[in-house]
């Protein structure tokens, strides 16, 4: 799933951001960091761009660079983690 995909209200946990060079860093500078929480706020009256929530600020992305974040929604991220958490072994 995808940033793009998000529906007005609805939440997310980006997992990763893909893209290279100055569009990445730019992504990454305003906060669209594996971990982070992101809320799709609107979309323009055509549709695009898109008003996201990261952080505690508005940012305004196209389509094309909101389908370059691959997101979780919130319920995935915990059984994600759950799972991840019980694949753990400790050896003594």
């Amino acid at each position: 799933m995808t940033l793009a995909d998000l529906t007005p209200g609805s939440k997310g946990i980006i997992v990763k951001v893909k893209g290279r060079g100055a569009f990445r860093k730019r992504i990454l500078e305003m906060g669209f960091v594996a971990g982070k929480q992101v809320s799709m706020i609107q979309r323009a009256p055509l549709m695009d761009p898109v008003e996201y929530n990261v952080m505690g600020y508005n940012v305004s992305l196209r389509n094309s660079e909101a389908r370059l974040i691959e997101i979780v929604t919130e319920k995935n991220h915990h059984e994600h983690t759950s799972k991840k958490a019980s694949n753990i072994s400790i050896n003594g």
